[in-house]
């Protein structure tokens, strides 16, 4: 089957698609036009604004093979930015750190403040002329990259051509406008830890976004929140998920729970909602919590799962985040093998995309044609007027 013919039978119904081809989780080339037309295109998860949280916090970031710079600036802003000299293009920062006066290129010592102006070229001009009429230290900043902070996360739009992040988002924020402005506080370093999977980035969507596999994969979560407790979440083009009518507070070993966000409806002191924002973001909200994993590619079979826990207050007790964090790491190393084992699934030549349950793989069948729509308007522009 050609390639447009099998992006054209992933987005039939759900009834008759096929699951996108392997080319899609093993070929060097496709992965490199997905790194465009799903990553650079669209607004990507990139980390977390804790990631740089004081005055000079700068974060370097290899972004699918594109240095980026994550950088605090002097007015409290968080900005990203190409992290290479606009004179050779020489890679500025190799590792985080504090920057206490300019980012100095370690090559020729051009400098620029944090809020990317390029503020001193020594030299430029021959020996002891730190100007030159043709170089318009204006107009030679840093590049800056489109970004927006949400949910604790950072997120960027490379192409700088998608639509504003409130617009792009609208359908996510209004569905958690609960949460919409609530204080955030990031766990600190007990609250993060990262999973390298052997398997390519979309497979770890995929299974987050569906809760078929629970019973045979979880079954310490299922023994409590059963599959028959979740349902799917579908939003055509924008993100797919499920949720939960049954979410289990933890409880201390003094009978202490972590508090609650303000102001929430009674859904939610029971439910749950666990959604993945397209292309990279996993979020996931409860009453006392939520987290984020920002799945980062590294290469057509390999991601780093970043994953960050968030709470309502600056001081919830120690010992219960440290719990919480090993909980939910149990959780997500579960998955481990499935994605790795679909990733290798992915090298039977004979393999069809598969096929989809109508009734559990909904959320699933929805990334799929996320996928394969952006794929086509990619490759055909005129496709998608």
């Amino acid at each position: 089957m050609f390639e447009s013919d099998a992006l054209s039978a992933v987005r039939k119904p759900i009834e008759q698609a096929k699951g996108l081809p392997n080319a899609h989780y093993i070929d060097e080339t496709v992965y490199m036009e997905e790194r465009q037309a799903l990553l650079f295109n669209n607004w990507a998860g990139l980390a977390v604004s804790a990631d740089a949280p004081e005055v000079g916090d700068a974060v370097p970031i290899d972004f699918v093979g594109m240095p980026l710079l994550m950088v605090r600036g002097r007015d409290g802003g968080l900005r990203v930015f190409q992290n290479i000299c606009r004179h050779r293009g020489m890679i500025l920062v190799e590792e985080p750190r504090k920057i206490e006066g300019a980012i100095r290129c370690p090559y020729h010592s051009w400098c620029y403040g944090t809020d990317g102006r390029l503020v001193s070229t020594p030299h430029v001009g021959g020996p002891g002329h730190n100007t030159h009429d043709a170089i318009d230290r204006a107009t030679l900043g840093l590049t800056e990259i489109r970004s927006h902070e949400w949910m604790g996360v950072v997120w960027v739009n490379v192409s700088g051509d998608a639509a504003e992040f409130d617009v792009a988002m609208a359908d996510a924020k209004a569905r958690w406008a609960e949460f919409e402005g609530q204080p955030l506080y990031h766990g600190g370093d007990c609250s993060k830890f990262t999973l390298k999977v052997k398997t390519n980035w979309k497979l770890a969507v995929e299974n987050y976004c569906e809760s078929y596999h629970l019973p045979w994969v979880h079954p310490g979560l299922n023994s409590y929140s059963r599959l028959e407790d979740h349902y799917n979440i579908e939003n055509p083009g924008a993100y797919s998920g499920q949720g939960t009518l049954v979410y289990r507070q933890l409880v201390g070993d003094k009978g202490n729970k972590f508090p609650d966000f303000t102001d929430l409806s009674d859904k939610w002191d029971e439910a749950a909602e666990y959604l993945a924002v397209y292309p990279n973001v996993l979020l996931g909200v409860h009453r006392d919590h939520s987290f984020a994993i920002i799945l980062m590619p590294h290469g057509v079979d390999e991601t780093h799962e970043h994953i960050h826990l968030f709470y309502p207050q600056a001081d919830v007790d120690a010992d219960m985040k440290v719990k919480n964090a090993a909980l939910w790491k149990t959780v997500f190393e579960e998955d481990v093998f499935v994605v790795e084992g679909m990733q290798r699934g992915r090298q039977a030549v004979h393999f069809d995309g598969g096929r989809f349950s109508p009734a559990m793989d909904g959320p699933t069948h929805c990334f799929h044609d996320w996928v394969a729509s952006q794929m086509q308007a990619h490759r055909t522009p005129a496709a998608a007027e």
